[in-house]
């Protein structure tokens, strides 16, 4: 993994007030700046330094690295809550595709469980944990169902399809 493949969360560019900021802030930008510096010896020294910090700030728990895998888990841990997101922050950085947006518009998980409620709606448990209520009232059938696709609709909502079927909105309660 290359430094451009991981997001330094918590450098003190973003995080710190202005007057915290010194030559020495902890930033990928002073590790990259070395390699404007054409004496060898100088770049190594600018180099060895801005490495020390890295490490100095990682160690402190200030900074941390995150892959892209790792924000991915992240989102669908969290898909379907509305949660704040590191993603927008985070994909961007990670050369995603341009029209990438940084979400996941969809999860495909097995079928842990499936009842109806009280108001004879699917409540659907996949194996993930994620529990998803059926928010529309068309009855379907929910024997033997193995697994469920839940995707991302129109203004916040989701809709989730059953082995495939025809899809039915849902909303994430647990």
């Amino acid at each position: 993994m290359t430094l451009r493949h991981a997001l330094f969360l918590g450098t003190a560019a973003a995080f710190l007030p202005a007057a915290a900021l010194a030559d020495d802030a902890v930033s990928t930008d002073a590790l990259y700046a070395c390699a404007e510096t054409a004496d060898d010896a100088a770049r190594l020294a600018c180099y060895d330094a801005a490495v020390g910090r890295l490490q100095e700030a990682e160690a402190a728990g200030e900074i941390t690295t995150v892959t892209r895998e790792e924000v991915e888990e992240v989102q669908r841990g969290t898909f379907g809550f509305s949660l704040p997101s590191f993603s927008a922050l985070a994909l961007p950085r990670l050369g995603g595709d341009d029209d990438d947006d940084g979400q996941i518009d969809s999860i495909v998980s097995p079928v842990a469980k499936i009842e109806r409620n009280a108001f004879d709606m699917a409540v659907v448990t996949l194996e993930n944990g994620q529990v998803w209520r059926q928010t529309e009232g068309r009855m379907m059938s929910i024997r033997g169902v193995e697994e469920a696709e839940v995707l991302r609709a129109a203004l916040g909502s989701f809709k989730m399809k059953l082995d495939g079927g025809r899809a039915f909105r849902v909303r994430r309660v647990q």
